[in-house]
Formats: C-alpha cells, structure tokens, sequence
C-alpha cells in the first residue's frame, strides 16, 4: 500500500460503507462467542490505520486492545486517533509471549503475505492466544476475483473458503463458523472485473477511495447490502455459500 491509500483508509474507515457494513457482519459472527461485558486482551494484528482497533473496544471490557502493523504510516495514523498499545511488527513474527490473547483479529491481511508467509502468520495467531481465546480471520475471495484493487494493495492472494479453514486447521484451531460475505455484491462486482478484462480494459487502483460527488445515495445503497446480510447471519446456523470476502471464527482448543 501506498502512502495515498493509508490517507483514504483513515478518512473513510469510519463512515465508508464498505467499513460500516463489513463491521455489521464481523458482529454478527462474534458476538455470539465474544459476548460483550467480559474483560479481554485483543490483538488486531495488521490494524491498518486504526478504526478497527476502536470498534473492538465493544469486546474488550475492562481490557486492553493492541495493534500491530507493518507499516510506519499506518501506526501513525492509529497514534492520530489516539491509540497508544501500538508495535511496529509483522503478523509473521508477533512480539507477543505465547497464550497472551483472549481475541486476535485479522482483517484482510494474510492476503497481502507472500509463499507461505501466510501459514507462518497463522501459526503466529495460534501461539500467541490464550487456550479458549477466539480469532477471527478475514481474507478476500476467488483468484478469478484478482483485479487493480489487488495489485495497488500489493495483494499476493485470495482464497476459497475452504482453503482458508484449511489453513487454519492445519495449525490446530477449532473452526466454529465459516461464511462468505458481501455476497449480495459478488455479481456485480464480478461484471465490472471481468467485463473490463475481456475488452481489454484494466481495473486501476485500489476501490476504498472516496465515491464521486452526489453519490451519497449509492453509499447508502451499498451500505444496505452489507447490513442485510449481517442481520441474516445472526443465526448461527445460516452461512452465506459465496462472496467476495471468506470469514473463519475459530478457537483455540489447547496450549500444545
């Protein structure tokens, strides 16, 4: 990512819609394993500029959140909105002892690594919970899906749902929920990606930038898709079988 990404990221992580909507759902699937009231130690682990580091305040109770990044410009902008358990560090290699956490999220990150790096990360998340502790991974969906957003966020995959839990069982997590999400928006955005392909057109640049002028309207349309996919993925026994992004909720069953 570029400087000029990070500085859309932190205006828009709070108000865009796919923020708005993507946090709608990430509650849907936590909060019937992280119910709210309890004291826990979350690591966002890749915490971008930081809007999620608040949002996961509503699970932290008389705990404590820490971000790491990557990225000086992301850390910087988290200091910004007031953050201050910060680590300049890669999800490949936490600076966490093991069994620290109660909660570690990723949001689209292990995406962005490299060969295996992702599996290394993985293995990273499970050392540093805490026996019982819950994580939450997020990835993009369908390599067929690859366009400009990819390649201006250096992004080096996407998955399948199942390649993902894969992953995650292969460490030892339990895996307790595994969804797609933003299906509503897969066949239309699977139209623009592949018609602009197939007349020889490319898809530049990353898609979280601020909407054109007078079109609030198709914020709020698009916010809409999202929230009503949260509110059917309140039910613990309803999965989404597509999507552009694959979720895991999984736990951690044992020290090892």
């Amino acid at each position: 990512m570029q400087t000029e990404d990070y500085e859309y990221l932190y205006e828009l992580e709070e108000r865009f819609w796919w923020f708005v909507g993507m946090r709608a759902i990430t509650a849907a699937l936590l909060d019937p394993v992280c119910p709210q009231g309890r004291a826990r130690t979350i690591l966002d682990a890749g915490c971008g500029t930081g809007g999620n580091l608040t949002w996961l305040r509503r699970y932290s109770g008389d705990g404590h959140i820490v971000g790491i990044d990557f990225s000086a410009d992301a850390i910087k902008f988290c200091r910004s909105r007031g953050h201050k358990q910060l680590a300049q560090a890669s999800v490949t290699a936490l600076p966490f002892a093991a069994n620290t956490f109660d909660l570690v999220t990723s949001f689209d990150v292990l995406v962005q690594l490299s060969g295996a790096s992702d599996e290394t990360a993985i293995a990273e998340m499970w050392r540093v919970l805490r026996p019982g502790g819950i994580a939450f991974v997020r990835g993009a969906a369908y390599e067929w899906m690859r366009s400009g957003h990819d390649e201006a966020l250096g992004s080096a995959r996407r998955y399948s749902l199942g390649a993902l839990r894969t992953r995650l069982e292969r460490v030892g997590f339990q895996v307790l929920r595994a969804t797609y999400a933003n299906s509503l928006l897969l066949p239309l955005a699977a139209f623009r990606r592949l018609a602009l392909k197939r007349i020889g057109l490319a898809d530049e640049g990353s898609d979280v930038k601020p909407l054109a002028p007078g079109l609030d309207w198709l914020d709020r349309l698009l916010r809409m898709a999202l929230l009503s996919e949260a509110r059917w993925l309140r039910s613990s026994q309803r999965n989404l079988p597509t999507g552009l992004s694959a979720i895991c909720v999984v736990k951690k069953t044992s020290a090892r």
